[in-house]
């Protein structure tokens, strides 16, 4: 049985925000249509690393597999195995640090373009690491951006990011030195931050605002504030199951009462019309990502595909 083993270079290479894009909407119309499973992500750990695995099958795609990293003080590792849905036999392993950030930038993407408002134009993003680099660039897919306006507390990284990010994004941005510049008269929000605390504060939102909540996957943090979450008329997630275990943003709410599950629909359910993500133009919208195993193996799909096309990577008899 021969394996096909990508780098992370190869995934740099072959993969596009355009494919990330097809493939996380066509994953979540399939899952909506039961036509996909997907496993919430489990961890596990030593004293000093900790290991988080999500696993998915999606049946009309044809693939199944799933997404292993460890964490560390030091750093994460991440890699994905893809698996012939048919056959059971392992296609690909594939580095995978870049396809997850690139999976839940277009998963944003595609929630932006069911959610947020035809006309938006006007972007706060809080965070400068890489996960902020392909939020912008989903954004900048789906909608017509004119300006953002980037916060995070070190200036240096603010300059740094808006530095490289002009090359890549057709649109002005511009460093702000105080947080809640980044959300006042925005039409779309992103937090993709490492806080454990909320850096967003929903009283500085703009009627019409369309949140993209990407940053905590652990129900003990989050990046936004109970009010935040109060405003949106329409609250939706990957993955709804997975949400329960990790959506610390929602905790305060629901605890109070002022949100009930009830409330969370799934994004899968919004692109198939059993629910609207967005009712009326001054609502306010949140998208909560948690990063699920269905977008990791459609996106992994696609690069091996392209992989096969181009003749990348290496080949291994296992």
């Amino acid at each position: 049985m021969s394996v096909l083993m990508l780098s992370e270079e190869d995934v740099r290479r072959l993969l596009t925000m355009e494919m990330a894009l097809d493939a996380v909407e066509q994953v979540l119309r399939k899952q909506a249509l039961e036509e996909a499973q997907n496993i919430p992500r489990t961890r596990s750990q030593t004293d000093h690393a900790m290991l988080h695995v999500l696993a998915a099958a999606a049946k009309s795609i044809g693939v199944l597999g799933l997404k292993a990293y460890t964490t560390t003080r030091r750093g994460a590792h991440f890699q994905v195995s893809l698996y012939d849905g048919k056959t059971g036999h392992l296609l690909s392993l594939m580095q995978a640090d870049y396809l997850g950030q690139m999976r839940t930038g277009a998963a944003s993407g595609v929630a932006t373009q069911y959610m947020a408002r035809h006309d938006a134009q006007e972007v706060g993003l809080f965070g400068t690491g890489k996960q902020a680099r392909t939020q912008l660039l989903a954004v900048c897919k789906v909608r017509n951006i004119r300006h953002v306006h980037v916060y995070s507390p070190n200036d240096e990284h603010r300059r740094q990011f808006v530095s490289d990010m002009r090359a890549l994004c057709p649109c002005d941005i511009d460093p702000v030195p105080r947080p809640e510049l980044a959300a006042q008269d925005k039409d779309i929000v992103i937090t993709a931050t490492s806080s454990r605390e909320p850096v967003l504060n929903g009283n500085w939102l703009a009627e019409g605002t369309h949140l993209n909540v990407i940053g905590s996957n652990f129900l003990g943090k989050a990046e936004v504030d109970a009010v935040a979450v109060r405003r949106c008329e329409s609250i939706i997630v990957d993955s709804k199951d997975q949400a329960r275990l990790e959506a610390g943003d929602f905790a305060q709410a629901l605890e109070e009462g002022s949100i009930h599950w009830a409330d969370v629909h799934e994004l899968g359910q919004v692109i198939v019309g059993r629910f609207t993500g967005r009712a009326h133009p001054q609502d306010v919208t949140m998208f909560k990502s948690l990063g699920i195993a269905l977008e990791d193996i459609a996106v992994a799909a696609k690069v091996y595909a392209k992989a096969l096309e181009a003749g990348a990577g290496k080949t291994v008899e296992w």
